[in-house]
């Protein structure tokens, strides 16, 4: 679109002018007029025209006092002269403003649009480098960080060489001498369920808003760049880079800057983050060092204490007793032995067994977490596929049997770490359950001798009816024609029985009688034990011992 402004005390010649252009052909949807050129300044500025046509002599405010003002205030708008006068002075003026053409009245069609024409061709090809300009800086803006990330990655990764990145290194503050830098790694605890919850899934949306957050509360003074780990989707890192200033000041900060984030992250998305920071370097390549302090640190946190927004960043300086290594080698021959034999609750016993050691350490670092987690995974994979259970991944798992924040679960502290492994373990020990279940005969004392061993679990009927593919109404009519009643009824009894046993002892407690039996509440067992017996535990207990 382009817009012509006629600047012409007479109104005839501007009508003439209306009447000659040839304003289709040459792309012009808007014409404007004024009688002088102090109204006409007023025009400019509200309408922003983009070719102006302008007499030499008018009252007011002439052509040559007018080109004055368009010089200093808009050089480059595009004007066209136009003036009955042949006059030197006004040639003068026209020449130093840099008009696009110069015309003398009586204008005829063919010398108007000839003028016009050129001035739109110069608008156009100004627009054209414009546009070209714009899609470079846009390019541009968005290859930079990708390039940075590159770079930063090449020093974390000591593959770092000065001389053929040259032309970069203002980009990361390396051509600065009295830059300060230093490097600290993010890892979002529970990223994929934040992931599900915000973000539709998209890792790349996560990553996105977390790095937006990191440089948005960075300080005056210090700048934070942030980038995904590519190997590890749940693991940000930051570069913290200032002028000047010292060693101390700039670990300060940072690390105010870093608990900062914690918190608007968990504020805004619900996110659990931990955080290891490395120590100020002055050169970049020296920030490799700084990368691998705070990855160790991030690793070092001790998973047996909360992982609060507080107490979230681990310094360089942080130094955690580190817990006996206790590898599950030794275990997994029992594990894989209960899964061979189709006793899954004795395979959870003794993860439980182990994941009990586990807490009683006196630190569990978040390295070693990550460590055995992968272990379980992948020796239980190696069994489902030994025992022709099927070696495809987990459902909730990428390539490979990693999971989609990479890495594995989701686990903010040791009671998440716990629930991780336990589903693990639920969901390949039912794989291989369903596969070998099918070359045993089935014989309906298995679920009484189940109960009779587990009726301090939470027995479903289902997991007979998944187990031995059979229907719910034919295995409850048949463990009826056996034992004479229900499961549920069978259950009740086996668990009353062991309760009378038990209050049999003193020295336990109701709650803990109850806890033992599979009720986590005390109350309810209580009414159970009354509707059963007739009355309460207490009583029974009081009765029992006076008898």
């Amino acid at each position: 679109m382009v817009t012509v402004l006629i600047i012409d005390d007479e109104e005839h010649v501007r009508e003439a002018i209306r009447i000659l252009g040839d304003w289709k052909g040459l792309g012009v949807e808007r014409i404007l007029e004024a009688a002088d050129g102090r109204s006409a300044l007023a025009m400019l500025a509200a309408h922003k025209p983009d070719v102006v046509m302008v007499d030499m002599k008018m009252p007011e405010m002439n052509g040559v006092e007018f080109l004055r003002e368009v010089e200093r205030d808009y050089p480059e708008l595009l004007t066209i002269v136009i003036s009955g006068y042949d006059d030197f002075e006004f040639t003068r003026q026209a020449i130093r403003s840099k008009v696009a053409d110069y015309l003398l009245k009586p204008v005829n069609r063919a010398d108007l649009n000839q003028a016009l024409r050129k001035a739109v061709q110069v608008l156009e090809a100004r627009r054209e480098r414009q546009s070209e300009l714009v899609n470079r800086n846009i390019t541009l803006n968005m290859s930079l960080p990708k390039l940075k990330e590159k770079l930063y990655l090449s020093i974390f990764e000591r593959s770092f060489k000065r001389q053929p990145n040259e032309a970069f290194l203002p980009l990361i503050g390396a051509d600065k001498t009295n830059g300060r830098h230093m490097a600290a790694v993010l890892r979002v605890m529970n990223f994929d369920e934040v992931c599900a919850r915000r973000f539709n899934k998209e890792n790349a949306l996560l990553q996105f808003a977390v790095a937006n957050v990191l440089s948005d509360v960075g300080g005056e003074r210090l700048q934070a760049f942030s980038f995904a780990d590519p190997a590890f989707a749940r693991e940000m890192i930051v570069v913290y880079s200032a002028d000047g200033g010292y060693a101390d000041e700039l670990a300060f900060t940072a690390g105010i800057l870093a608990k900062k984030a914690v918190a608007t992250l968990a504020a805004l998305f619900g996110m659990q983050v931990a955080a290891g920071l490395g120590s100020p370097c002055t050169e970049v390549p020296e920030l490799a060092g700084s990368y691998e302090e705070a990855k160790s640190a991030l690793n070092r946190i001790n998973l047996l204490k909360p992982v609060a927004v507080a107490e979230a960043v681990g310094g360089a300086a942080e130094r955690e007793a580190r817990g006996a290594t206790l590898g599950l080698a030794s275990r997994m021959s029992q594990i894989c032995g209960a899964l061979e034999s189709g006793n899954l609750p004795q395979a959870r016993s003794v993860l439980a067994d182990y994941l009990g050691q586990l807490r009683q350490a006196a630190s569990f670092p978040l390295a070693e977490a990550d460590v055995r987690l992968r272990e379980f995974r992948v020796l239980l994979a190696d069994l489902a596929a030994e025992l022709g259970a099927g070696s495809e991944p987990l459902p909730g798992t990428g390539a490979g049997g990693r999971a989609e924040g990479g890495g594995g679960p989701d686990f903010a502290d040791f009671a998440q770490y716990e629930e991780a492994m336990s589903e693990l373990l639920r969901q390949y020990g039912e794989r291989i359950l369903a596969r070998t279940s099918g070359s045993r005969p089935f014989q309906i004392a298995d679920v009484r001798d189940y109960i009779d061993r587990y009726y301090f679990e939470d027995i479903k009927i289902s997991m007979f009816t998944e187990k031995y593919y059979l229907s719910r109404e034919y295995l409850m009519k048949l463990f009826k024609q056996q034992y004479g009643v229900g499961i549920h009824e069978y259950m009740q009894k086996v668990r009353m029985d062991k309760a009378k046993e038990l209050l049999g002892d003193p020295a336990l407690k109701i709650q803990e009688i109850s806890e033992m039996l599979g009720y986590k509440d005390k109350n309810y067992f209580s009414k159970a034990f009354r509707n059963y017996f007739g009355l309460s535990p207490s009583d029974y207990r009081a009765a029992h011992c006076d008898g």
